[in-house]
């Protein structure tokens, strides 16, 4: 009888998803997808999903799955530049935009702050990106810099790994700083890292608590940390280690420059502190309410670590809601 009734479902749609986890070296793109895969788990239910890689040059199977498909979405991160032949962790070519593979972005995010894009890049983002479909962006900046070559078919959702943080959710969140222990994490990447104000950041760290935590999120962060300060406690580079430390028994607040660390903590329950080292964390700050502050603003650093305060991260509700309901429509043509 379940086979009889499945028959007279309507037909299933077939999905591509773009991993933008897979060949990344960065384990914020795991939680990144993680959310990706949550948000989605009611357009995804009962559909036939391919999964193809994002973060390395696409075969001729990836097109070939992807012009199957009646949606192809990417999941989110830093997938949009100015420079897509050099600055742009999206590995496409010519052949994928003569493809027309309609690709539909959800949560997708701009490649630092950047020049306007150059010629080639406004093409290839114009051959690759849905005409008809509505795309979603991380913060305000990528809207603006996809709206000044002509894509105008978008809106401004944020990351989706925040669209999980209402309001209900915050309120729950701590306001008092914990007694004992931090999470932090720098970031170690060439153009990003600080030493100077890195360095000093793990010594106001230390003064307001008895334990500093630091987790890796990439392979080159535990060098970089041990070279700014040897006393710390690292953290086993998994996600599965990081939920482990903030789901435990320690008091514990988080307080460093990788974003997805910090709202990794936020997800669970936990105090946040992001420290703005690029684009991504100051945008989301000003768009959402993310809890951030300044890098070489150490004098409000200190007073955000001892003061009570609320966190109210507000995800645009609205806007999440039309990007999804497209998904219930009819395909367009």
């Amino acid at each position: 009888m379940a086979h009889a009734a499945d028959a007279r479902r309507a037909p299933f749609r077939t999905i591509t998803l773009l991993d933008t986890a897979v060949a990344s070296t960065n384990l914020g793109d795991q939680i990144i997808m993680e959310a990706v895969r949550r948000e989605l788990a009611d357009v995804l239910s009962n559909q036939m999903v391919f999964t193809v890689v994002s973060h390395e040059w696409m075969g001729a199977q990836s097109r070939r799955l992807i012009r199957r498909s009646d949606w192809t979405i990417s999941g989110g991160t830093n997938l949009l530049s100015s420079r897509m032949w050099f600055r742009s962790n999206w590995k496409v070519t010519p052949i994928d935009a003569l493809a027309r593979l309609n690709v539909v972005l959800m949560g997708a995010g701009w490649y630092q702050y950047q020049h306007a894009p150059d010629p080639y890049s406004r093409w290839l983002l114009r051959r690759l990106l849905s005409r008809n479909r509505l795309h979603s962006v991380r913060e305000s900046y990528a809207l603006n810099r996809l709206a000044a070559i002509g894509i105008t078919n978008v809106v401004n959702t944020g990351c989706p790994s925040i669209w999980a943080l209402t309001a209900e959710h915050c309120a729950r969140l701590p306001r008092q700083k914990a007694a004992e222990s931090v999470l932090t994490a720098v970031n170690s990447y060439k153009n990003l890292k600080n030493p100077g104000a890195d360095r000093r950041m793990l010594q106001i760290l230390r003064r307001h608590y008895s334990t500093v935590h630091v987790w890796i999120q990439t392979d080159t962060d535990y060098e970089y940390a041990r070279s700014l300060d040897v006393d710390v406690r690292f953290i086993d580079p998994t996600v599965a280690a990081l939920d482990a430390v903030l789901t435990s028994d320690l008091r514990i607040d988080y307080v460093g420059t990788r974003l997805h660390a910090g709202i990794r903590a936020l997800q669970k329950g936990r105090r946040a502190i992001i420290v703005e080292i690029d684009n991504r964390a100051r945008e989301m700050g000003r768009d959402f309410g993310i809890p951030t502050v300044e890098r070489a603003d150490f004098e409000r650093l200190e007073h955000m670590i001892d003061q009570p305060r609320e966190i109210c991260v507000r995800p645009p509700r609205e806007a999440i809601t039309v990007w999804k309901s497209q998904f219930r429509q009819p395909l367009p043509s």
